[in-house]
């Protein structure tokens, strides 16, 4: 630091800077970190420099685009946390991404901040990301906010323009039921109301952002809560077992009765242990601990260590608004892991309530969640699942939805149990203990789907079949899912009308997701002539699907009828024959184009298996990592 100030011993008051792209939240955090000297000596010598190398008056976002990528793009990436002495009160200032591509990183690094200061360009007012901020600031449950109305110099300091703007940002708070703490016009390049009042504003009376972050509530203590000990691990040492975790409510002491987790085991706490610091007779929220307990149970990870008298809320079926990350919309039926505090559960959506319409923010039913859409879903565990319903200003409930990659796809604060309408069929898919990556390393292949569309006679059985014993003799486990095959057995009762036709693809799907999950290459031969079915497919399986395009010309198919199905629909025996008189709509970028009305069967079934073989096949770096 350039001048030393001593931090008080509260704890940090965490504040994230949130809004639209480009409406200056990094300069607006370079230069308050300059005018309330918390830079480092020499560090504006170097924003200077940086600044003239580029042409530009001085640039104060160049403090945190320490990414190359952010200098290159001009937008920020990722959530950085810079501490922050304003004085002698210790905050914690994350500076959230704005663009719609960063998202997930804001969604994380904002959730346990105490405040926001929500930045909207007074020229351009509030847009799509200050909308889709707001809306995750009413998700993560912060109330108290901050509205900088930034670049007013490009308004020329007009007082009657700021306060349109002003009233319109109000509006869109009021929405989300949010209400400003207050609105501070500035100019963060010039430092307007940044920590020193404007005298370009002289109708502008109220605090300046320094003054207003002053005015923050401290964190409430959470050591009055009930208590709340998330099982991080359990480690064993010289014969004695230490469940290690940090408590995240209320306050534990040696002696107190603890019921563990959804078990429901009691045990005594014998001692409590610390990292460098003598045993402790008691500790409290936000502290990391080790217990030991008697009599020596083995709780699982994310179990919760509670009080008997103080039990969490306990459901398999539970509400959760979600805020959905995927760039594919988000059906009834998908599948993932919940992440909550350090427990996973494997939770299945049920049903989704509403959608909300980020245009003007009306909740409206909806089969599906939009990329980057909020709704209210429900989630059905196959075990019960412990938690404290969301509310606001605190931690409680903030779960992730974690695809099988482990990529973050949702923020899913949990609002408490479903109830079970009359007559609603109540499904609690069960969970394996042994993980698609278990199997992957065992198998030393991923699960697969391989989508071989095409007309009738192209040759998607054949291949699929030639491919099957090629991948067999080579020690790769694969099935063949063939559409006739299907259609003697899972699908017999369905005829050929567009519904039913649907729905054969719907079945063939679920049948291949659920071989995925068991690690096994799965060959679907299936003619499917719709794009919407195969997108269908293709959202049903999720990661993992690969369509192939099995092409020959009509005439080449006609000649060939196998099965004399041409010949039949021509003559008139059988209606909507798909190239005959129904549409084959061809894939538009397949992963595999193959040509088979020239060529050789086994030089096609040699191409598909090579393609097969390497998409699938893991590495030994690759098992060793899975």
């Amino acid at each position: 630091m350039s001048k030393s100030v001593t931090a008080s011993q509260d704890a940090a008051t965490p504040i994230v800077i949130v809004g639209h792209v480009d409406h200056g939240k990094s300069t607006l955090i370079g230069r308050l970190l300059h005018d309330t000297d918390n830079l480092q000596d020499g560090k504006v010598a170097q924003i200077i420099e940086s600044s003239k190398k580029r042409g530009l008056k001085i640039e104060w976002s160049f403090l945190l685009d320490s990414l190359q990528i952010e200098r290159d793009q001009g937008v920020t990436v990722d959530s950085t946390r810079i501490p922050f002495l304003l004085n002698g009160r210790e905050f914690v200032i994350v500076d959230a991404p704005g663009h719609r591509q960063f998202l997930r990183n804001m969604i994380t690094g904002a959730a346990d901040a105490e405040a926001a200061v929500l930045v909207v360009d007074a020229a351009e007012g509030a847009r799509e990301q200050t909308r889709r901020h707001a809306m995750l600031l009413h998700l993560i449950g912060i109330r108290h906010v901050i509205v900088l109305l930034n670049k007013v110099d490009l308004l020329d300091f007009d007082q009657q323009q700021v306060k349109q703007v002003e009233q319109s940002v109000s509006e869109l708070l009021a929405k989300l039921d949010l209400e400003a703490a207050l609105f501070v016009p500035a100019s963060a390049r010039d430092g307007d109301n940044i920590a020193a009042r404007s005298e370009r504003m002289p109708w502008y009376d109220g605090p300046t952002l320094t003054e207003a972050l002053a005015q923050v509530p401290s964190p409430a203590s959470r050591a009055n809560l009930p208590l709340r000990l998330p099982v991080q691990d359990v480690y064993r040492f010289n014969d004695k077992r230490y469940v290690a975790g940090r408590i995240e409510r209320g306050r534990v002491r040696v002696g107190d009765t603890v019921i563990i987790g959804t078990q429901k085991t009691p045990a005594r706490i014998a001692s409590i242990e610390s990292w460098h610091t003598a045993p402790q007779l008691s500790a409290i929220a936000g502290q990391s601990v080790a217990v030991t307990l008697e009599p020596d149970v083995i709780p699982d990870r994310g179990d919760l260590l509670h009080l008997p008298d103080a039990a969490p809320v306990e459901a398999s079926r539970i509400r959760t608004r979600l805020f959905w990350l995927r760039q594919e919309p988000l059906r009834v039926g998908e599948s993932f892991k919940l992440r909550l505090a350090t427990a996973e559960h494997a939770v299945t959506v049920t049903s989704i309530e509403s959608v909300l319409n980020l245009d003007d923010l009306t909740e409206q039913p909806g089969e599906d969640v939009p990329a980057e859409g909020f709704a209210e879903i429900t989630l059905s565990a196959s075990e019960n699942v412990q938690f404290d319903p969301f509310a606001p200003g605190t931690a409680d409930g903030r779960g992730v939805l974690v695809d099988r990659q482990q990529r973050i796809v949702g923020g899913a604060p949990l609002i408490g149990p479903a109830e079970i309408a009359a007559g609603e069929k109540v499904i609690h898919p069960s969970a394996s203990t042994v993980t698609v990556q278990d199997r992957e390393r065992q198998k030393g292949q991923r699960g697969t789907v391989f989508w071989l569309t095409g007309l009738s006679g192209a040759g998607k059985s054949t291949l699929a079949r030639g491919v099957e014993a090629a991948l067999f003799a080579a020690g790769l486990d694969v099935t063949v899912l063939d559409g006739d095959t299907l259609r003697t057995g899972l699908c017999k009762d369905l005829g050929f009308s567009e519904a039913d036709r649907t729905e054969n693809v719907r079945r063939a799907g679920e049948v291949a997701r659920i071989l995925r999950d068991a690690g096994q290459i799965v060959l679907v031969a299936l003619i499917s002539p719709l794009q919407s079915d195969r997108a269908l497919a293709r959202q049903i399986v999720g990661d993992g699907f690969e369509e192939i395009f099995v092409d020959a010309d009509l005439s080449i198919c006609e000649k060939r009828d196998p099965k004399g199905l041409y010949a039949a629909a021509r003559s008139g025996k059988i209606s909507g024959f798909t190239g005959i008189d129904a549409p084959y709509e061809a894939p538009q970028s397949p992963a595999l184009h193959l040509k088979t009305d020239a060529g050789s069967a086994e030089s096609a079934v040699k191409t598909l298996a090579s393609f097969v073989k390497d998409t699938a096949k893991l590495t030994g770096a690759a098992r060793a990592s899975s």
